[in-house]
Formats: C-alpha cells, sequence, structure tokens
C-alpha cells in the first residue's frame, strides 16, 4: 500500500511517498480503507519534533520527556503521521461485532498516528465509530481531534446554558469545536482569532469575535464565566480581571507555572485556574456523531491534497495561509 513515511525530523520536505506493507487486523481489530486523514497542530510538531525544545514545547518539562521518549530523540519512532482519519471497513477481525464490511467510520488513532497512508487497522473498542450520515469523508476526518478534546474539557469545567464564553484560539481544531460546543450547550461565545479566520469564526455560531491584532479583549470591560484559551498564548494576570466573581481560566496547553497557579487559586481565590487533560472516549465520539447530524457542529474545509501532495499540504498549514481545516485525501 501507498503511505508518507518520514525517517528523519525535519522541514516538509523529509515526507516520503512510499510502498508499505499492509497491516492485518487482529482478531479484534477491523482493517480501514482511509478516505481522508488531516493535517492539524499535532503531525507538524511530531515531524519536526528534533527542533521542539523545552521551551517551545506548550507543556511541562516531564511531558517533553515523554514525548521525546515517545517519538523518538535522533530518528522518528512513530514513521506515518495522522491521528484523524474516515473511511470503509475493508476487513474485520473474527472478535469484532460492532461494524461490518463496507460501514462507513470516522475516529482517531491518538499519539499512535498512521493515518497517512492507504489502510490503517483500529482496534472495535478503540476511538471508532459509524461516519456521520450528513458528512463526507473529508468533513467527518477533521473532527475527532478538536471536538472529542474540546468537549472533554468544557464538561471538566461544567460548560452550561447562559455562561460567558471567550475562546482564544477560536479558529484552531480544538477552538473551533469547542466555540460550536460552548452553543450548543447554551453560552454566549466570543472568539479571539486573526484576522483572516474573523469570517470563518463567525460562520461557526460565535455570538462576537475579536480580532487579537485590533483589540485587546482585556481591557474592553467585558467579563466572563469561563476564558479557554487553547494554546496558553495569555496569562492569568492578564485576564484576570476579565473573569467574573467565580471565574474559570482553562488551559489546554500549560506549563510549570500555570500548575502552580492552579494549586494556588485552589486554595486562596474564587478565580480559578484549570490546567486539564483531555481523556478522550469512544463515547464522546458516539456523541459528537449524534450532534453532527443534529446540524449543531460543522466542518469547514480550507483546502484538500491528495496523498501525492502531502508536503504541499504541510507547507500551506506552516505558512500561516490557512483559514479552516486542511485535508488529506487519498
Amino acid at each position: 500500500m501507498k503511505a508518507v513515511v518520514y525517517e528523519n525530523f525535519g522541514s516538509p520536505s523529509v515526507l516520503k511517498l512510499k510502498d508499505v506493507k499492509k497491516p492485518i487486523p487482529k482478531n479484534n481489530e477491523v482493517l480501514i480503507r482511509v478516505n481522508a486523514t488531516s493535517v492539524n497542530y499535532g503531525d507538524i510538531v511530531a515531524r519536526n519534533f528534533k527542533e521542539i525544545s523545552p521551551r517551545k514545547f506548550n507543556m511541562p518539562l516531564f511531558f517533553w520527556v515523554f514525548a521525546k521518549i515517545y517519538f523518538g530523540f535522533r530518528e522518528p519512532k512513530i514513521t506515518i503521521l495522522g491521528s484523524e482519519f474516515a473511511g470503509q471497513v475493508e476487513l474485520v477481525g473474527k472478535d469484532v461485532k460492532s461494524f461490518k464490511l463496507g460501514d462507513e467510520v470516522f475516529g482517531y488513532l491518538g499519539q499512535k498516528m498512521g493515518a497517512y497512508a492507504e489502510y490503517i487497522c483500529i482496534a472495535e473498542k478503540g476511538n471508532l465509530t459509524k461516519k456521520p450520515t450528513n458528512m463526507t469523508y473529508e468533513e467527518a476526518t477533521v473532527v475527532p481531534y478538536g471536538a472529542m478534546t474540546a468537549l472533554n474539557l468544557l464538561r471538566r469545567v461544567g460548560i452550561r446554558s447562559g455562561q460567558k464564553v471567550l475562546i482564544i484560539g477560536a479558529s484552531g481544531g480544538i477552538g473551533s469545536a469547542a466555540v460550536q460546543i460552548a452553543k450548543y450547550f447554551g453560552a454566549e461565545v466570543t472568539g479571539v482569532c486573526s484576522t483572516s479566520r474573523l469570517e470563518f469564526v463567525k460562520s461557526l455560531g460565535a455570538d462576537k469575535v475579536i480580532d487579537y491584532t485590533k483589540e485587546d479583549f482585556t481591557i474592553n470591560g467585558e467579563t466572563y464565566d469561563l476564558i479557554f484559551d487553547i494554546l496558553g498564548k495569555s496569562s492569568f494576570l492578564d485576564c484576570k480581571d476579565s473573569l467574573k466573581q467565580n471565574g474559570i481560566y482553562l488551559l489546554a496547553s500549560f506549563k510549570i507555572k500555570q500548575l502552580f497557579q492552579m494549586l494556588w487559586t485552589s486554595m486562596f481565590s474564587r478565580k480559578k485556574v484549570i490546567c486539564a487533560l483531555s481523556n478522550e472516549k469512544t463515547e464522546d465520539l458516539i456523541f459528537l456523531k449524534e450532534l453532527i447530524e443534529k446540524g449543531k457542529i460543522k466542518s469547514i474545509i480550507d483546502r484538500s491534497f491528495p496523498l501525492e501532495q502531502t508536503v504541499d499540504a504541510h507547507r500551506y498549514v506552516e505558512s500561516g495561509q490557512k483559514k479552516s481545516n486542511v485535508v488529506i485525501t487519498i
């Protein structure tokens, strides 16, 4: 089968289209013919991880060490990128009960990756479910990572109707999903993003959009029940006055400093810092599928590239030109 492989860390040019051995499903696995995958933040980081220093890494040092061990120090241990996928079941293991040949599915491989290929194997009980009937393969493939993470973290802080929520990084994979999920739960949502992505965030249903290059939300007098910073670009000190009395400053990416702030605010402040890790579950993916089929979550594709142009897809994402999701079709 064809797959995009990288055997050295580096720029997009390290990605090479090669013939590799087609996987064989175990008794509890399904073989999936991949129709589409995505280029997300994790793919970019993993591909160039040799250049990601502890300072550049958006998590504490001990997470960086574990990531180095997992992804490799001098050369990649994971040689095929791609964590999200959508496709068709082509073969099922003898113990599989939930899926049959021809089922249209979508899912998430996590750090294991491997979706930049014509075929993948995944356990029946992995993050896998039937594809939403009202989405194409391309639209479905950009949902799992961002939406599962956003759902998990928003539930962690008790998102509910009537809250005012500000999302920093509202145009990214997690942020764009967070806008839509927070709206589903009845929150009033303000998205923060760059000029080129304002229309994208508006199209997701945000009640208000702030262009961070022109407006500083910390001095506009607005206060929020929840400020959700996806990549840790802000600080609690700057955002504190923008939180309501019992407001929460939620971080999906954080450093040791923020962990100490979480401990301190848990004991001495009514305004809380919450550093949270996502724990994706199959039930969450099924729930998201149902929301999609109810019209509560949508995907917007910026550009699609065939597998043979994966290098171009990575270059496009790294150029900063992308306005929404970038897909690789197979």
